[in-house]
């Protein structure tokens, strides 16, 4: 039976309203403790009144050294956590759409200054945008520590009330950090080869499994990125069937890492002057040296294309290799577009991430027929001053600016 966008479907027990999805999305929305507000609750209550057919919430740390250097990133280290998370899952059902938790540790992908800690990694490799940085490589026992904190994370996900959780296995994050061989160059077991470097995810499934049971464990991965010996597409479909071995409740495909600049979220224009004003690496140069940077960084900050769609062609080959869900994201932003991916190349959801910061309500929009595309201009000011702020539209305008 052909695929339709707007109808009710399920993943292992998960009954999404409809097969448009929101993609994980950092909010800066939690206070200095990494417990979430009711600022977030409130985000999450727009988007469910709003259409989505379900949510994925923005990435939480797991454990302290793996936090974002992104503003005010929520936690789920500690059981202290869970009865905040309590309430945004009991205010979200409310309106019948499931939530999904994603959950993640940052890799080399922080800042010292950040964590409190030395970063950690697969290898003593440093980061060429976290460059102030060399990580740590982590020893055997230091991974099963951390397999160990992503079991806990899942179970408190659980107990919060989530549908399910995602693991944030894409953008050069530390799970992606391990299926790359870009950034794993270990030679012992959790290297070289696609099962040792697959080994701590499915670690973290078969451990799981015994403390959570059945509960819907889904992933997020990079099919491709700009990096060289970074995770290709023939690589990425081998890791999908190894993920349906160890009992992966669905895969949504994205791509890119933080060195790659802005191959995960592409622009129609580089958004240099946010970059200037809020990304650590250039917020605190001279205004002269800004004004000679500025040229430079249009050089550095390459724009792939194409600008829409780009994860697709990678989506469609793990889908056929693979016999569970598979979730595309990047560059989606038309309804048109959802439903060539959903009724003709039988991806079974597509995800967006920037529309729904700019509308909330968009999927109660294409539903009715008020909107065909989303306002959204993919100026990426959202996620570069997400540095500092939370989560928000400026529409291509500096804040203060109009």
């Amino acid at each position: 039976m052909k695929k339709k966008t707007f109808e009710t479907t399920v993943i292992e027990g998960i009954q999404f309203k409809n097969r448009i999805i929101r993609s994980a999305t950092h909010e800066g929305m939690a206070d200095d403790k990494g417990f979430a507000t009711d600022a977030l609750k409130k985000l999450y209550v727009r988007l469910a009144k709003g259409g989505a057919g379900g949510i994925i919430t923005g990435y939480s740390a797991i454990q302290p050294d793996g936090k974002s250097p992104l503003y005010n990133m929520t936690m789920i280290d500690t059981d202290e956590t869970i009865p905040k998370f309590k309430e945004i899952t009991d205010a979200v059902h409310a309106f019948g759409t499931p939530i999904i938790m994603q959950i993640a540790h940052c890799g080399r992908q922080t800042r010292s200054k950040i964590t409190g800690v030395p970063i950690v990694a697969p290898s003593a490799l440093r980061d060429k945008f976290y460059s102030e940085d060399m990580p740590k490589a982590l020893t055997t026992d230091e991974i099963n520590t951390i397999i160990g904190h992503f079991v806990d994370a899942i179970l408190r996900t659980k107990k919060a009330g989530f549908d399910g959780v995602q693991l944030h296995g894409a953008h050069g994050y530390l799970l992606s950090q391990f299926l790359s061989s870009h950034s794993n160059r270990r030679t012992d077991e959790w290297g070289e080869t696609i099962q040792n470097k697959y080994r701590i995810i499915s670690e973290i499934y078969k451990r799981a499994r015994d403390v959570v049971g059945d509960y819907p464990i889904l992933i997020k991965i990079s099919a491709h990125d700009g990096q060289k010996n970074g995770v290709r597409v023939d690589e990425a479909v081998k890791i999908a069937k190894l993920l349906e071995d160890s009992g992966c409740a669905g895969i949504e495909v994205s791509s890119g890492v933080i060195e790659d600049g802005l191959y995960t979220m592409r622009s129609e224009t580089l958004p240099v002057d946010p970059a200037m004003a809020y990304t650590f690496k250039y917020k605190n140069l001279p205004s002269w040296v800004k004004s000679f940077a500025k040229p430079i960084l249009k050089l550095i900050m390459k724009q792939p294309k194409p600008l829409l769609k780009y994860n697709l062609d990678a989506a469609i080959q793990i889908k056929k290799a693979v016999g569970i869900p598979v979730i595309v994201v990047g560059g989606i932003n038309n309804i048109n577009d959802i439903n060539h991916i959903v009724e003709n190349e039988n991806i079974d959801f597509a995800s967006m991430s920037r529309p729904f910061i700019t509308q909330p309500d968009i999927v109660k929009k294409f539903q009715q027929g008020k909107q065909i595309k989303s306002k959204c201009i993919m100026c990426n000011y959202c996620a570069i001053i997400g540095e500092e702020r939370p989560l928000k539209c400026y529409y291509g305008k500096m804040p203060g600016n109009g």
